[in-house]
């Protein structure tokens, strides 16, 4: 699988055609640049990931590959066909769950499944097989006949996969799939997103703002800020970019902010220094030595800390190194 972003992002690719692949997709609303020369392509049988903040171009790259959008420029194919020339064909070979639930609160599981078998042209015992095949995987066969609007949320958000996969498509489209959901749905769902991929060989493309989702699932995934593609690869292959220990510290003051930044850069070997809001970073080579001098430089700053920490390279650093900010402050920013 390949990412080309630019001359500063190239990651090998086997021969197969890509499930999905796009090139230099631009796409601007009024003043908001959405995406901004975005290029993927995406290998048969896995998952990739389109990590970011809210507002940072994924669920435009979406709309354009689900041919609910046209690109101001670029080019674009799903399951080798092209999404501006013959959109309703790839309408066939796609499935989509997008961020917003298209479940029928006041139809069963049951109807909203076989709903949309019927929309894709399926019929009579194709589609109460199908339909019962789904319900089991997804463990609502107990509910099928229960109004959907019943159902818990993690309930329907599983209700909403099973319609995206009704009508067998060969790539699946999942749009934040799990925001809103508890801990153990949350898991649930990464356990059948697996196994979509794994037993089936379905191409999934994912897009999540949640950095330990991207980490578990994809088996690559390009990182997109304010619609440009800032890093691609492997979970690994990026966190391996980097090199040293992570040294987060809380402080106690936030107007303190300024002073911590200044007293890390003094000490030895400190680098990637971040300071914003009631967080300062640092990585270093060494985290466990490098900490007490780390403590004793703020403190001789005046500054108060209220934790820190040292821990291994994770995405949130990957993104702060290519984007200049800290992953939890770009998601607050395009929120508020």
């Amino acid at each position: 699988m390949s990412v080309q972003p630019g001359p500063a992002t190239a990651l090998s690719m086997s021969s197969a055609t890509p499930a999905i692949e796009a090139v230099e997709l631009s796409k601007r609303y009024g003043e908001v640049q959405a995406l901004d020369g975005l290029s993927i392509a995406v290998a048969p049988g896995t998952v990739f990931g389109l990590l970011g903040p809210n507002g940072a171009g994924k669920s435009t790259a979406v709309k354009i590959l689900t041919t609910l959008a046209r690109p101001d420029s670029g080019s674009a194919t799903v399951a080798g066909i092209d999404v501006l020339r013959r959109p309703d064909a790839v309408r066939r070979a796609i499935g989509v769950v997008t961020q917003r639930s298209g479940v029928d609160p006041v139809a069963t599981g049951r109807e909203n499944l076989q709903l949309i078998g019927r929309i894709h042209g399926m019929r009579g015992g194709e589609i109460k097989a199908r339909t019962a095949e789904l319900l089991d995987r997804f463990e609502l066969t107990e509910h099928a006949d229960r109004p959907a609007r019943t159902y818990s949320g993690g309930m329907q958000r599983k209700l909403d996969v099973a319609m995206g996969l009704i009508h067998r498509p060969q790539v699946l489209f999942l749009d934040e799939p799990t925001t809103g959901l508890d801990p153990e749905a949350r898991s649930q769902m990464w356990q059948e997103i697996s196994r979509l991929t794994g037993a089936e060989g379905l191409s999934i493309l994912l897009t999540t703002h949640y950095l330990e989702e991207a980490d578990q699932l994809a088996a690559e995934l390009a990182i997109v800020d304010r619609g440009r593609i800032v890093a691609a690869g492997t979970p690994e292959q990026l966190k391996a970019g980097l090199r040293g220990d992570a040294i987060v510290v809380e402080l106690a003051d936030e107007v303190a902010t300024a002073k911590a930044a200044t007293a890390l850069r003094a000490v030895p070997g400190a680098r990637e220094i971040t300071a914003d809001g009631h967080t300062a970073r640092a990585r270093v080579d060494a985290g466990a030595s490098a900490l007490p001098a780390v403590l004793a430089g703020l403190e001789q700053a005046g500054v108060l800390v209220a934790s820190a920490t040292v821990a291994r390279p994770s995405l949130d650093d990957v993104y702060l190194r290519h984007a200049g900010r800290a992953f939890a402050a770009a998601h607050e920013q395009e929120v508020a």
